[in-house]
């Protein structure tokens, strides 16, 4: 599975205002090094230097097609890493930040003990939590009938907890957590607007797993399933989005 850094950046202020808003709760002062977990095509990442300019930030993500469309220098590194290789090898740092990313990694709740040790001082982490949706309850349906479910046995589906979930798993590890949710009205333009959005991210490994011929029966159906659950109004398209935010600074022991 490969990811578009170009659609994915179609919607790039609506996919950053989480980032900034989990970022301002984040009270680190001076940290000398900073991880970002699944920076994406790092334009995120750059605003990390600009409010730590003294920081080494480093910008990890899996996938070859974001990090070759991050901007280099700036400030920020960017390379190309699993983020389970990163938690099992890397040395702590101070303030570690993933935005819309653990969701894809499978049992991540179990993970977040590991994820913790390597955060010196913040960790900080965003995920949809907007899977009851039907941006995601119509792929999952769809997925499902026979034609198209011997294609995706194996296909990455996102999924995620509840902020009270992610709170008792990092409060006995010495951090005091601050987790919530909010829900963002995004205001989106053209009958397709809501298919757009998923086939750049949480769609797009069920998409691109199935053959052709298949594939286009697939998605003239999501399309139609999504214009009738999100229909365009004079305002533009309404799509609710629920996101679930934990920021966890290490308490002094």
């Amino acid at each position: 599975m490969t990811w578009d850094p170009t659609h994915y950046l179609t919607y790039a202020d609506e996919r950053g205002r989480p980032f900034f808003d989990l970022l301002a709760r984040v009270g680190a002062d001076r940290p000398n090094t900073v991880t970002d977990l699944g920076c994406g095509p790092g334009n995120l990442t750059l605003t990390l230097a600009e409010r730590w300019p003294g920081a080494r930030i480093v910008g990890l993500d899996s996938s070859p097609e974001m990090i070759e469309a991050a901007p280099s220098g700036r400030g920020v590194d960017f390379e190309v890493r699993d983020l389970r290789s990163w938690i099992a090898h890397a040395d702590p740092v101070d303030v570690v930040v993933s935005n819309a990313t653990l969701q894809w990694v499978d049992g991540h709740l179990d993970l977040l003990p590991q994820l913790a040790a390597k955060a010196g001082q913040w960790l900080a982490f965003q995920v949809p939590g907007n899977f009851d949706e039907p941006s995601h309850t119509i792929r999952t349906e769809l997925a499902s009938r026979p034609e198209y479910a011997v294609h995706l046995n194996d296909v990455a589906v996102p999924s995620s907890h509840d902020p009270a979930d992610y709170h008792r798993a990092l409060a006995p590890l010495g951090f005091e957590v601050d987790a919530w949710e909010t829900t963002y009205l995004h205001v989106l333009h053209g009958p397709d607007a809501v298919f757009d959005w998923v086939s750049s991210t949480g769609a797009r490994p069920t998409i691109q797993a199935l053959p052709a011929g298949l594939r286009e029966e697939f998605v003239d159906e999501f399309r139609a399933r999504l214009r009738e659950a999100y229909p365009e109004g004079e305002a533009g398209v309404l799509l609710p989005f629920r996101r679930i935010f934990v920021v966890a600074r290490r308490v002094e022991s």
